[in-house]
């Protein structure tokens, strides 16, 4: 059997998501299993090169998993002309800058979400990249999460009949530090340093509801209900960044799409991001991992009572769905699809220009914030 090996520099794998999820879940474990056998029974060998601020940390890294190469320095690991993808997973506010850098170098780029502070910049990648024939792609891993399948699936079947609603609600509680370490680096709530809720949940909330419609128009409010937290060294400091949105978003044909997103409430559902459809013919709820359905026929009769403490088992009447088939991790079968349109020119509609439709949608959320108004929802087209 034919193998062809594919170098990939990911950038920002001293971080979290970069480590754990595009690099030791996804390009490791597909190499791991033999590499990613295309449709003329080739089998393509991602191979990393990685890419960070720390050479001791990417030393460790690299040893520990096994990686022959890595470097501090990105010009240069672009400048190899034997590279074909740049994957940025690092930093906010540097990662524009980085992925005109691997687009000027000729590179096929993927990439985390936001892809740019602005939709301005956004849009002006998202035009680079088809000017240079470059294929691109951003992460969009809820799509592929096992809830939110099954979601989809119960879409395309019809099951829902016409949709009224579509909920999102992502909250759990982030420890603020001075008692309990946090489990989110402090960067997220430091404006100046690229963080806010809005910016880094509502471009993942765009494409959750464009499952079932395009967004027309919205009303925000965002808010820092913790204004200080304490940072990685045990230092408190003054937070600069939301750290909750709560908005109502109007989708094509009238459906009506209420989120809230928060790191200031504790968890009371199965998930930390729930999804909730309701239609005419029939409800369902997501996690990242179940879903849960109830059909209209099922529908118990509702009403309240105060005699009566629980006068309806509302629990009772739902449907949890099977599992279809076993999980896989949802960043790899993106990464997977990624490498397919890369080397096959299979198909792959989450491109920059989806990306960028992602960062309008978190910044139009803010502006409907600050001005305390409804803002429409301009096409960005395809």
């Amino acid at each position: 059997m034919t193998e062809r090996t594919l170098k990939i520099v990911v950038n920002g794998v001293t971080g979290r998501m970069g480590l754990n999820q595009h690099l030791v879940n996804s390009i490791l474990a597909i190499r791991r299993d033999g590499g990613l056998e295309l449709g003329d029974g080739t089998r393509l060998l991602p191979e990393p090169i990685l890419v960070g601020r720390s050479a001791d940390k990417l030393k460790a890294i690299a040893a520990q998993h096994g990686v022959a190469q890595w470097t501090t320095d990105l010009d240069a690991a672009l400048a190899d002309p034997s590279v074909e993808i740049y994957c940025d997973a690092g930093s906010t506010l540097q990662r524009a800058g980085n992925i005109e850098k691997a687009l000027k170098a000729g590179k096929h780029v993927y990439c985390e979400k936001p892809i740019s502070a602005d939709t301005a910049t956004a849009l002006k990648l998202a035009r680079l990249a088809r000017e240079k024939g470059l294929k691109s792609g951003v992460v969009q891993d809820k799509l592929w999460a096992p809830g939110i399948r099954k979601l989809r699936y119960l879409r395309d079947t019809g099951f829902f009949g016409r949709v009224l609603t579509v909920r999102i609600s992502g909250t759990y509680w982030v420890f603020e530090g001075d008692l309990v370490k946090p489990q989110r680096p402090s960067w997220n709530y430091r404006k100046e340093d690229g963080g806010s809720m809005i910016l880094d949940m509502m471009p993942h909330y765009h494409y959750m509801l464009d499952l079932f419609a395009p967004a027309k128009r919205m009303v925000c409010l965002g808010a820092t209900h913790v204004p200080q937290r304490w940072d990685e060294q045990g230092k408190p400091y003054a937070c600069t960044a939301d750290d909750a949105a709560y908005a109502i978003v109007e989708l094509e044909g009238g459906i009506v799409a209420p989120i809230d997103t928060s790191w200031c409430i504790r968890a009371y559902s199965d998930d930390i991001i729930n999804m909730k459809v309701d239609g005419t013919d029939g409800s369902a709820v997501a996690g990242l991992t179940k879903c849960s359905i109830q059909r209209r026929e099922a529908t118990p009769r509702g009403h309240w009572s105060l005699d009566v403490a629980k006068p309806v088992d509302f629990f009772g009447s739902w449907q949890e769905m099977p599992e279809p088939e076993p999980y896989r991790n949802a960043f790899r079968a993106e990464w997977e699809l990624f490498l397919r349109h890369v080397c096959e020119n299979a198909p792959f509609a989450w491109d920059l220009l989806a990306g960028a439709k992602g960062v309008q949608f978190a910044e139009l959320a803010e502006a409907s914030w600050r001005e305390s108004r409804w803002v429409e929802i301009p096409d960005l087209g395809a």
